[in-house]
């Protein structure tokens, strides 16, 4: 008689089920992490988290505050990041977006991203201000549609110094290979006036589009809180709306930062983070183009990819946080053959 193969159980952590304690996987890996709400200024309660080095390791020499993208979290995959930066002396801070993981709002519904933005920024200064954290160089960093926050987060409050972003696969603008195609757009518009928390936008899967290793989708696919259905109308309107407005924008943009981008990226423009780089008035600016990579590059990729942009990454906190590896400054690129 045949049989019925074993439904695989859900995993309990992006990295399996050991350890299973939380605390136990941060200390193995020489990180101090903890969780908590931060009410914005919207009134809404917001997931946080921080991950900085054990304090036998001495005081963090800078700050992130790190922003995930669009459908994301950050008790998942995206962890990985700021525990690799919190091992080498960076404090990170990090918060579910309204309608992402476990903060207040509709599932990945962002009817106002420059209000998401703003509700970054209150978190961010109240970390600046904190004890220990008062002095210390700090940086945005985020990760497509947070990439875009952090370019709107510098635009809104340009008075807010930066000692860089970090600006991963931004989404400046929605890619026309996963943008529908006209007159969708100016229906879907049209709609989300009237039913703008519809979730029945036709997209493609992002996790299908963005990992590149069959094994890491699964991974990703299996974020509890991750966010698989449709884009809602009034989410895929703001959007568009919003990086038509930050395209327009480019030239505006002054604070030093490192964009990223994978060459065969179909969520998010590579040739938009070109014209970033181009356009930006920014006097400190650097550009990685990675030839055949897609959207998730520090996770989706193969690990000696993953590892490379990670030096990248470190490598230029590092030469503007009295880290070592040389000196700051200079718009550098690196462009695809």
């Amino acid at each position: 008689m045949a049989t019925t193969p074993e439904k695989s159980q859900p995993r309990r952590h992006f990295w399996g089920d050991d350890p299973a304690d939380e605390a136990d996987y941060y200390a193995a890996h020489g990180v101090h992490a903890t969780s908590s709400f931060f009410t914005s200024p919207h009134g809404l309660k917001l997931f946080t988290r921080s991950w900085q080095p054990e304090p036998a390791a001495g005081s963090p020499r800078a700050v992130m505050c790190m922003i995930h993208g669009y459908g994301n979290d950050i008790s998942w995959t995206f962890q990985s990041t700021p525990i690799f930066l919190a091992q080498h002396g960076f404090a990170c801070f990090a918060l579910d977006l309204p309608g992402h993981g476990r903060s207040d709002g509709l599932r990945a519904f962002v009817p106002d991203v420059e209000a998401a933005a703003r509700d970054c920024l209150a978190f961010f200064r109240s970390i600046r201000h904190s004890p220990g954290m008062q002095g210390l160089p700090c940086f945005l960093y985020g990760e497509s549609m947070g990439g875009a926050i952090c370019l709107l987060i510098h635009l809104i409050e340009k008075d807010e110094e930066w000692a860089g972003a970090v600006l991963v696969a931004p989404m400046c603008k929605i890619s026309d290979r996963l943008q529908p195609k006209w007159p969708v757009p100016e229906i879907l518009t049209f709609m989300a006036r009237f039913a703008p928390t519809l979730p029945i936008v036709p997209t493609a899967d992002l996790v299908e589009k963005s990992v590149k290793v069959e094994q890491k989708r699964v991974v990703a696919a299996s974020n509890p809180r991750r966010y698989g259905g449709r884009p809602r109308l009034g989410t895929v309107a703001e959007l568009m709306r919003v990086t038509d407005r930050l395209n327009a924008r480019l030239s505006e943009v002054t604070v030093p930062f490192l964009v990223l981008h994978g060459s065969a990226d179909v969520v998010t423009d590579p040739d938009v983070s070109r014209a970033l780089y181009d356009a930006a008035r920014s006097e400190d600016k650097t550009i990685k183009i990675y030839d055949g990579m897609l959207h998730s590059l520090l996770f989706g990729e193969p690990d000696e990819n993953v590892a490379m942009v990670r030096k990248d990454i470190l490598n230029w906190l590092n030469q503007r946080s009295g880290g070592g590896g040389g000196g700051g400054g200079g718009g550098t690129a690196t462009r695809p053959e």
